[in-house]
């Protein structure tokens, strides 16, 4: 067999090889769009729930402070400047725990309400 006729036979073969290549290379392509599109739509969530639990945590710091404000305490325990001072680190701390450990139920509902404002599903 010439190589004229070798040649003749291989070309549409590499034809349809390259053909198959950049079919395959376009699937990877628009797979490796679908990952990053994933990953940006998981980190908009997890950025809008971590937004929504901290919304939750400064309403009821807001809500405790209101609370403690006609409470008084007895002067050997408590009482004074430093008490007025570090009071409102106390009811922050506090209402960090209570979101921490399921809040009252504000934050996913903020979550939710967010979600749709950025045309994302739940």
């Amino acid at each position: 067999m010439s190589f004229a006729s070798q040649l003749s036979t291989l070309v549409p073969q590499l034809g349809a090889t390259t053909a198959t290549v950049k079919s395959a290379a376009q699937a990877v392509k628009s797979a490796a769009a679908s990952i990053e599109d994933t990953a940006k739509d998981a980190a908009k969530r997890a950025k809008i729930g971590e937004t929504a639990k901290t919304f939750e945590a400064s309403f009821l710091s807001v809500m405790m402070q209101q609370m403690f404000e006609g409470v008084k305490t007895s002067e050997p325990f408590g009482g004074g400047n430093g008490e007025e001072m570090f009071k409102s680190m106390l009811t922050d701390a506090m209402s960090k725990q209570v979101t921490k450990a399921g809040g009252i139920g504000l934050a996913p509902t903020i979550q939710r309400e967010m979600l749709k404002m950025q045309g994302l599903k739940e």
